[in-house]
């Protein structure tokens, strides 16, 4: 059974998104790679970097050597301090960094493997503040000062919209097609949870007409086969929170969505 919602779950993004991400990537590839063959291939890379909870010194490093010792048990503080009745001594939490890996997309040139276009689905950590979003405009910018076609898709209501000059047309979800001949002008869309995920154009080089890639289908299909409607509690409230009407609808969808269940 599809899901209750026209287009994009929304409780996807609050309860499974990394487990949706890594699959959809993968998805979008596998539709994809019939339609710009011979002459293209599709190809998923990984950008790896380090977050830091805290957010006060966020940078990318590479860790070659790690040194371990044994914890130290929270009942044995004399252990770590010198003068256990002269001075407090707690047990705190250290903001611990975490590795990060976002998966993308890549249309190449067979012969040269050059790439042609970038195809990204952004992650709510390119949309918040912190390492993952100047990571992710960092290698932006690269791609828009590059001969490299970029298509940028954003399925996720929560954080911050990519950044624009102009402002992106309204909705909850959008796409930005950025084709390298038209640059700083690009293509801009914008729907609201009620309505499916449209169509998008995927551009190849110039001169060679553009591929559709039909969203709304490899969604109802990921949807299917990663068991959503089983693992998603949709009794929960959505965050981020619906405005009144959307609430209002989704309610009335969710109600007949659990008694057809």
């Amino acid at each position: 059974m599809p899901s209750p919602f026209p287009g994009m779950d929304p409780y996807i993004e609050m309860q499974d998104w990394e487990s949706f991400h890594a699959t959809f990537i993968v998805d979008i590839a596998d539709a994809l790679g019939p339609l710009v063959e011979p002459k293209y291939v599709t190809r998923a890379q990984r950008r790896i970097y380090v977050e830091h909870p805290s957010e006060t010194d966020s940078r990318t490093v590479v860790v070659d050597t790690a040194i371990v010792r044994p914890p130290v048990s929270s009942d044995d503080w004399s252990a770590v301090s010198p003068s256990a009745g002269a001075v407090a001594t707690v047990e705190v939490l250290l903001p611990m960094p975490e590795t990060r890996y976002e998966t993308y997309l890549t249309v190449r040139d067979v012969e040269t493997l050059e790439v042609v276009t970038v195809i990204e689905l952004l992650s709510p950590y390119n949309k918040r503040g912190g390492e993952g979003r100047r990571e992710y405009l960092r290698k932006r910018d690269e791609v828009l000062r590059s001969d490299t076609n970029l298509v940028e898709l954003d399925l996720l209501r929560g954080g911050q919209r990519l950044p624009t000059i102009t402002p992106l047309p309204p909705g909850d979800y959008s796409a930005i097609i950025s084709r390298a001949s038209r640059r700083p002008r690009a293509q801009a869309l914008g729907w609201t949870i009620r309505q499916p995920l449209p169509p998008i154009v995927v551009p190849l080089r110039e001169g060679e007409p553009d591929v559709v890639l039909e969203l709304q289908p490899l969604f109802n299909q990921r949807y299917d086969r990663g068991n959503f409607r089983y693992s998603l509690v949709y009794s929960a409230p959505v965050e981020p929170p619906l405005n009144c009407d959307d609430e209002a609808w989704a309610s009335e969808l969710l109600r007949g969505f659990r008694i057809a269940g």
